[in-house]
């Protein structure tokens, strides 16, 4: 066969295919990616991460910190069939909603390992309910 296919309908992430240092992976709703459920901002200190919205609605927050104190909190409400590509070492997030499916691509190795988490504090939590 010189072709394959992925698919993944279950909640939450799930890498799909590698090839070479890349992969592909679907995000799917998970209570963690609900504005109540949000728990931390990451930055990915050795690649870009892309985002594609396939389905449902999604909004990617970033952060802006200067010394690991927040300046201000940037809203991306994504739309169908568009890249996003957060570059590396930026603090974001994702809110998603139920029926939400997007596609990333990203580095293969991507993980604790090479990613800091700023965690969200209540006074972080009121600034993104306000914004959104």
């Amino acid at each position: 066969m010189n072709y394959e296919i992925f698919e993944f309908s279950q909640e939450g992430y799930m890498s799909l295919m590698t090839y070479q240092n890349w992969r592909v992976a679907i995000l799917n709703y998970i209570d963690d990616c609900s504005l109540d459920g949000l728990i931390y901002f990451e930055a990915h200190h050795e690649t870009d991460e892309v985002f594609v919205l396939l389905d449902g609605s999604a909004t990617l927050l970033i952060l802006d910190l200067n010394n690991e104190k927040p300046l201000s909190i940037e809203v991306i409400h994504l739309e169908k069939n568009k890249i996003y590509n957060i570059k590396k070492d930026v603090y974001h997030t994702q809110v998603l909603s139920k029926d939400a499916k997007l596609l990333i691509v990203e580095e293969n190795n991507t993980g604790d390992l090479n990613s800091t988490k700023f965690y969200i504090t209540p006074e972080i939590r009121k600034k993104i309910e306000e914004n959104l």
